[in-house]
């Protein structure tokens, strides 16, 4: 028993290094990538790039200079009537939506606490209501606190969710975010059932065995899975630039994780 697949997220200039280093999907990052904004009237139109494809995950799914806690509800609304539809044309029926977006969710000075998780309490029912109209699901992120001031910690945002009664709305666990807020592995093995999606890199976004890394993902993947989670797992990392030398790193961080797989899983 084990999960269900290995992707990367990336950008439209490194899906076929993606698929040429051998993993299984890619995961496209929607504003700005996937979802361009058009130059007359400032629509949102689908990047030609992806005609005639499908994905299982996204990412990145609104643009910083979206406000979501101070904007008026019916131009967030309005956002992702246009925007999940595009998605949902190149993406697999039930495809995640990673609900990240630190910069377009953070709170603004002097907004209370209170209000912010209010707030987007009703921006995340209504992104779930319409990825739902269009065969989507969206899972939301926990962000470092450098990101956003609004759900740092995977217990935060399990919390976050049963308080708000938002049902239907699962979690991400990311190990990057997981690091950075110091929280327990443990947490992982008590909400696994929450557990919607999960990014996974070696120390500060490094490819998965790079010079400087470390073997926590073992231990995070291990977490995981003992939390009952066996859905995919995606990398998301920061490759190099080269776009050759990021299709080795890809390759290597996806047979470590296959072989890790193979010869440390415990069912």
């Amino acid at each position: 028993m084990s999960f269900t697949g290995y992707g990367v997220v990336a950008g439209a200039p490194l899906t076929e290094a993606v698929r040429r280093a051998g993993a299984d999907h890619v995961e496209p990052t929607i504003a700005g990538n996937l979802a361009l904004r058009s130059d007359a009237g400032g629509g949102w139109g689908r990047n030609q790039l992806y005609d005639g494809e499908r994905f299982p995950s996204f990412a990145i799914l609104v643009p910083g200079d979206l406000p979501l806690l101070t904007e008026e509800p019916g131009a967030v609304r309005e956002y992702f009537d246009a925007v999940l539809p595009i998605v949902r044309s190149v993406a697999d029926p039930g495809a995640k939506i990673v609900f990240g977006s630190g910069t377009a969710r953070t709170a603004p000075p002097g907004m209370s606490a209170a209000e912010a998780l209010d707030r987007f309490a009703g921006v995340v029912r209504t992104a779930r209501d319409v990825a739902a109209a269009n065969d989507l699901r969206v899972v939301v992120e926990p962000l470092s606190r450098s990101e956003t001031n609004v759900l740092n910690t995977v217990a935060e945002t399990v919390a976050f969710l049963d308080d708000t009664r938002i049902d239907g709305v699962d979690v991400v666990a990311d190990l990057f975010h997981v690091r950075n807020a110091g929280e327990p592995l443990d947490v992982l093995r008590a909400h696994g059932a929450r557990i919607g999606h999960v990014h996974v890199s070696d120390r500060d976004r490094l490819p998965l065995g790079a010079e400087g890394g470390d073997d926590v993902w073992r231990d995070f993947l291990q977490a995981v899975h003992e939390g009952g989670y066996r859905g995919s797992v995606s990398l998301e990392c920061n490759w190099s630039r080269d776009t050759a030398a990021a299709e080795r790193e890809i390759r290597h961080s996806v047979d470590l994780l296959r072989a890790w797989r193979h010869g440390s899983l415990r069912a």
